[in-house]
């Protein structure tokens, strides 16, 4: 599948990596068996399923999982805001891990969303909620935008 990514908002991009991650289990969210449950421009939310190989030594998810999940949330908001041609990069990621989250805990979910949305550089806040709703993690990221080029 070839794209013009220069004549696509960021938004649809997003979505047809997305789609094309599901069919072709490329990209960091089909290694995890991340999914989108919705996109829209400057917020999206991301869900995944903990698994036995994401555990650190003392048998709960690793930070790693999810400073991850955080990181994609929080920087796909910002790719879901962007104008046809823009790019963008994390600068800065900060996670805050309120509790542990057990491999059988159930399903995670993370919303991401642009709190400011510059010319050159993006803030961004994440919160991780357990399947009971519970917070379990929450971050900010800073992200730089790389315009479209004219």
């Amino acid at each position: 599948m070839t794209m013009d990514l220069s004549t696509m908002t960021g938004l649809e991009v997003l979505q047809a990596m997305v789609d094309l991650g599901e069919e072709s289990k490329i990209g960091i969210g089909s290694l995890l068996g991340m999914r989108a449950e919705s996109l829209e421009p400057g917020k999206v939310v991301f869900s995944l399923e903990p698994r036995p190989d994401f555990s650190n030594p003392l048998g709960t998810v690793h930070g790693g999982v999810l400073s991850t999940l955080l990181d994609s949330a929080m920087a796909c908001a910002v790719h879901a805001s962007l104008p046809a041609g823009a790019g963008y990069t994390t600068l800065e990621l900060k996670v805050n891990f309120i509790r542990p989250v057990p491999i059988s805990g159930g399903l995670l979910t993370c919303e991401g969303t642009v709190v400011h949305g510059g010319r050159r550089v993006a803030t961004t806040e994440g919160r991780i909620v357990d399947a009971n709703g519970k917070l379990v993690a929450h971050g900010t990221s800073t992200c730089m935008i790389f315009p479209a080029e004219a």
